[in-house]
């Protein structure tokens, strides 16, 4: 595998922000967090765009700034719902080894307070329970490396990354 540019693809509160922050600075490479990028561009949070114009509208969003990302020689730590996108993900996956940090269930659900108002582009009527089974299946797809990050510190989960990708 490469380690020139990395994607982090995963849950809200999987940790693509910290570990993608902490890969970059070990591997020596910039850091792009596309959720920041999100808000930046649009002047607002992903809450407030979920709020006022819909999840589906986020999601639309979020496929542009995928587009519009350079990504080469960057850690990109991606929204939860980046793998909705299929040209979004063609697109990174052109450049980069795509990382899936996989979290159970039940520690994302310890992990995540704030399911309602965190901003995660999510039909009005899903659980945190459905819209898990249902990106599960998305990660594992569009993943060259899967994590498996049940019970591990910060420090583990960043050095399993760097050893896949190494």
């Amino acid at each position: 595998m490469q380690a020139d540019t990395v994607v982090l693809i995963g849950m809200p509160g999987a940790g693509k922000s910290t570990i993608g922050i902490l890969l970059a600075k070990e591997l020596g490479l910039d850091f792009i967090d596309t959720d920041v990028n999100i808000q930046v561009r649009e002047g607002q949070t992903l809450q407030n765009i979920t709020d006022h114009q819909g999840y589906l509208a986020l999601r639309s969003i979020e496929e542009r700034v995928l587009l519009a990302e350079d990504i080469r020689g960057k850690v990109v730590s991606t929204g939860g719902s980046a793998v909705y996108s299929e040209a979004g993900m063609a697109h990174l996956k052109q450049d980069a080894t795509v990382v899936f940090l996989d979290v159970p269930l039940a520690e994302l659900e310890q992990r995540i307070s704030n399911f309602s108002t965190r901003g995660i582009a999510r039909r009005p009527d899903q659980n945190f329970k459905d819209l898990f089974e249902e990106r599960s299946v998305l990660y594992k797809r569009y993943a060259d490396i899967r994590i498996d990050c049940s019970n591990l510190q910060i420090e583990e989960v960043l050095q399993k990354t760097r050893s896949a990708l190494l």
